[in-house]
């Protein structure tokens, strides 16, 4: 098929979309800002709900990338549109292209704006995404030195909350917190673990069997509760002062490690983009697509698609199945676009 589809990003949504447009026969070049493609999965070690390999994922779509042009280290300084699209890199080098996709992905929810919890100001205090580092790269060990004798999650951080501003809810939140506090029994069996939550939203196949397996065979503690406020011991452990929702009462625990569960928020680079192209942004930041039932890969400006978490929160299956389904809308678009000239 005759055209180029210039597709912005280069994570799982972004390459999923570039292989299946590549084996319909049509030219792609992916756009990526960083030196390397996989996006946040690259940075995972397990992935719910079966706790395979991230690295699993990302081979399999790089083992399908031959013969499509990825430009790393790609800053986008502008968009014109004459017809069809020129984007113009940090280089001054242009890229032509008949349709565009954008496939940004989303950042994660800065921690530090929620100061009660103490991250970065007390020492075991940590993200959910360092901690899956930590899992990646071995090193649980060179941080905490000592089997912790209690550790604690706390869900919806910068999700669900008015106060910075995200209403929404981040979708892989609460899965996460159960994946890796069962994770982390695997790694300290005699450890007491605690998951404070608002409340527990297990949205897809065999999420609510990983919930029960972690109550069931690793005696995780589920609290619905608020935490309120943390505090520094002298030996570095943290005091967590908390209300159980459910019994209306004040709790107040220690703990050896404390992961907050961050959210996912758009990328500010995201919303440069979308004015360029003319693209809607949501009230919540996150791009709109023409229509969010029937037309959720294509945008109003025409010939502009989307796909992925651009649009909001998403996990990694989804975002694959959407980087595929943008990508026959991209076909359609180019098919009827060549029929009518």
């Amino acid at each position: 098929m005759d055209g180029r589809v210039i597709i912005i990003g280069g994570g799982m949504a972004g390459l999923s979309a570039a292989i299946s447009l590549s084996e319909m026969g049509i030219a792609v070049t992916v756009l990526e800002k960083e030196p390397v493609t996989g996006g946040h999965v690259r940075n995972w070690d397990r992935l719910f709900p079966n706790r395979r390999k991230s690295g699993e994922v990302i081979s399999f779509l790089n083992e399908k990338l031959d013969g499509i042009d990825i430009r790393f280290k790609a800053n986008i300084t502008g968009i014109r549109r004459n017809g069809d699209f020129t984007v113009t890199l940090d280089d001054h080098k242009e890229i032509h292209g008949n349709a565009i996709l954008l496939a940004t992905g989303y950042d994660l929810f800065p921690a530090v704006k929620k100061e009660e919890y103490g991250y970065d100001i007390y020492d075991k205090v940590i993200t959910s995404a360092e901690l899956e580092e930590m899992f990646r790269l071995g090193t649980m060990a060179e941080f905490i030195h000592t089997p912790p004798r209690r550790i604690a999650f706390v869900h919806c951080v910068g999700s669900r909350d008015e106060k910075v501003g995200n209403l929404y809810c981040s979708k892989v939140c609460c899965v996460t917190g159960v994946k890796q506090a069962i994770e982390m029994k695997e790694l300290y069996p005699k450890s007491e673990i605690f998951n404070f939550y608002m409340d527990l939203r297990m949205f897809d196949r065999h999420f609510e069997e990983m919930y029960f397996e972690a109550q069931k065979d690793w005696g995780i503690n589920f609290i619905r509760g608020r935490v309120s406020e943390c505090s520094e011991n002298a030996d570095k452990s943290v005091v967590v002062k908390l209300e159980d929702t459910l019994t209306g009462r004040p709790m107040k625990i220690t703990v050896d490690l404390l992961v907050l569960l961050v959210g996912m928020v758009p990328r500010p680079g995201t919303e440069a983009l979308a004015l360029m192209l003319g693209i809607p942004v949501s009230d919540d930041r996150f791009l709109l697509p023409a229509d969010e039932h029937t037309q959720a890969n294509s945008s109003n400006p025409e010939g502009v698609f989307l796909a992925g978490a651009v649009k909001g929160p998403a996990c990694i299956t989804s975002t694959i199945a959407d980087g595929r389904a943008a990508a026959m809308q991209v076909a359609v678009f180019l098919n009827n676009k060549s029929s009518q000239a």
